[in-house]
């Protein structure tokens, strides 16, 4: 065998497109005899003799051996190292042109030898791009698309090979191929071809190549993708199978027009099903298919139209079926149940409606499972399923009185900031105008006493926002002094201070108006503590800043007149110029804060 492929190479060597076809044949079964048997080494030895540069002239349509070339190619080229060699002799260009020959011999080997090369080598695409080989490629699949024969069907399922390997990873590539319109074109491929595995496999992997770009995501969309997916998923009993449908599902299902797609052509109940049937298996592949069913049916929800039509006022059976996941036994479940519930309690409707049909309990037994255990990912969806269930105003005061405020309170403890976060939110928005909750939990000075250490917490911004909105919130909602006082003792005065100086409007806003209320109603408690936080400072530099908001000039003024009630802070506030910088003031554009600044003028020259 060894002798034979030396002297085939040999011979190959000195051939010339004249040499007798006969001869030339019998060298080219030789060396593909020798592939079949060690391809590696074979590989090896074909590059060393230099027989690659040869094979640019053996392609060309008129040569009876050229199919026999192009799959000697295509055997080589499943080895890395050969397939740089294959484009520097120059092989890509003539390999391209025989893709317009009719044979379909021909077609089919130059067809796996182009999809090899491009395979991971970024010189082979680019040498295919070059060659213009892909617009040809895409033109064959669309005029073989509607032939169900089985060498059509071999033929399409070598060139959406090619595609792919031409196009993995490379988002130029697959640029290109989504603006040559090849998603189309591909997804009726896929409807026509369903009976095909090895086919439909092919075109479920060129999916999942492009989904990842945005602007393919625009192109599905104009398509019956949705549709196909779900019927071919419908048919699909094999794990691995339906693993390769759910790639593609999952980033097509980004966009909302497809998720509403999906929603229509039947997935939900899919996804259900599959929950129903793996739901107490411990086997791996169902473990794995009740994590990415529940995962895409949260996904689902994301989109606004979706989730709304999978609500049905509450009364769907899809919402109802989510539900059924909360006291499930598998946390996974739990999991997507509660962010199917917080996706779902994304308007003022669907929470109302919740709220009066139980989900609070329920979200609270569940809470009440992971005290312990800590699983944060519970813990954090339950909460984040509460918090927005607390915005409309109307439930505020049912889920005070459900216990909501003491079921949050016992993952106080918890030193996980998205867990501190969302519990700091969910506190908020529950006693947003509710004076009598603010007062209660104001004055509780455990949860105080963490509020000021989480306004510490530099690590994580998100949690400190929170933290100082929340000692804010609690007095300005309970106008309590008694909550004054547990925020002084526990050191929460200075954060107000600092708060007044955040980047964000709202925040600013927010604690000048607690540190009003601290100035009217227990000045002389807090007072050491506004001076040692250096509020009077603050304040002069809020209203010399041209960049001010007029609500932080108007809150600034109105806490200025409420400071002079305390002696060492009105001999700090004449002492710095206060009156020139409020002057000005009055003729500010904005007619309240010009008219705060004439009310100041007089208070300060009065106190003068």
């Amino acid at each position: 065998q060894a002798d034979n492929l030396s002297d085939a190479l040999k011979k190959l060597k000195i051939t010339t497109t004249d040499s007798t076809a006969d001869s030339l044949e019998g060298c080219l079964d030789c060396l593909l005899q020798a592939l079949a048997q060690n391809n590696t080494e074979t590989s090896e030895k074909i590059q060393k003799s230099g027989v690659l540069q040869v094979f640019a002239n053996l392609l060309t349509p008129q040569s009876s051996c050229t199919a026999k070339v192009a799959n000697i190619i295509a055997e080589v080229a499943r080895n890395e190292f050969m397939r740089n060699p294959c484009v520097d002799a120059g092989l890509i260009p003539p390999l391209v042109q025989l893709l317009n020959c009719k044979d379909q011999e021909v077609l089919l080997q130059t067809g796996r030898a182009l999809g090899n090369i491009c395979y991971d080598s970024h010189e082979g695409r680019n040498a295919v791009d070059h060659a213009g080989g892909a617009h040809i490629v895409v033109d064959h699949i669309r005029s073989l698309c509607n032939k169900t024969d089985p060498a059509s069907e071999k033929l399409l399922t070598v060139f959406c090979g090619m595609l792919m390997n031409y196009s993995n990873e490379n988002d130029t590539l697959q640029s290109q191929l989504i603006n040559m319109g090849v998603i189309p074109t591909l997804v009726k491929l896929l409807g026509i071809h369903c009976q095909n595995a090895a086919l439909t496999e092919m075109c479920l992997v060129a999916f999942g190549n492009l989904a990842e770009l945005e602007s393919s995501k625009e192109q599905f969309a104009y398509t019956n993708i949705a549709e196909e997916l779900v019927k071919l998923f419908k048919k699909q009993i094999e794990h691995d199978k339906k693993e390769m449908i759910f790639e593609v599902l999952a980033p097509l299902a980004e966009n909302d027009v497809i998720k509403l797609q999906l929603v229509e052509a039947g997935l939900v109940e899919c996804l259900l099903e599959i929950v129903q049937k793996t739901v107490d298996s411990d086997k791996e592949d169902d473990v794995a298919e009740l994590k990415t069913a529940s995962d895409l049916m949260v996904l689902l929800l994301l989109g606004d139209e979706s989730m709304q039509k999978l609500f049905e006022g509450g009364k769907g059976s899809v919402f109802q079926r989510v539900l059924s996941w909360i006291p499930s036994n598998s946390h996974q479940l739990q999991l997507a149940g509660a962010l199917a519930i917080a996706n779902f309690a994304r308007n003022d409707g669907n929470c109302i409606h919740m709220v009066d049909n139980g989900i609070v309990q329920k979200l609270m037994d569940l809470l009440d499972r992971h005290v312990e255990d800590g699983n944060v990912t519970v813990q954090h969806a339950a909460l984040s399923a509460l918090r927005n269930l607390a915005i409309p105003v109307v439930n505020k005061a049912k889920m005070l009185s459900a216990g909501v405020a003491e079921a949050v309170l016992k993952f106080l403890r918890s030193e996980m900031p998205p867990v501190q976060f969302k519990l700091l939110g969910t506190l908020r928005m529950l006693i947003d105008a509710q004076a009598e909750a603010a007062e209660q939990l104001g004055k509780n000075a455990k949860l105080v006493e963490r509020l000021v250490e989480w306004c510490e917490a530099k690590d994580h911004a998100g949690v400190m926002g929170e933290s100082n909105r929340l000692l804010s919130a609690l007095i300005r909602h309970s106008k309590s002094k008694d909550v004054i006082r547990t925020i002084v003792q526990s050191g929460g005065i200075k954060h107000l201070v600092t708060m007044a100086t955040s980047e964000h409007v709202i925040m600013q806003n927010e604690a000048l108006v607690a540190l009003a209320l601290i100035a009217a109603l227990e000045l002389v408690t807090a007072e050491k503590d506004l001076e040692n936080a250096q509020l009077v400072q603050i304040l002069h530099r809020l209203l010399s800043d041209d960049r001010s908001a007029p609500e932080i000039k108007y809150n600034s003024m109105v806490l200025i007149c409420a400071l002079i009630g305390s002696e060492p802070l009105q001999k700090e506030v004449q002492s710095m110029a206060f009156l020139e910088v409020v002057s000005k003031l009055r003729s500010h554009e904005n007619k309240t804060v010009a008219q705060q600044a004439s009310l100041t003028e007089q208070r300060l020259a009065v106190e003068s």
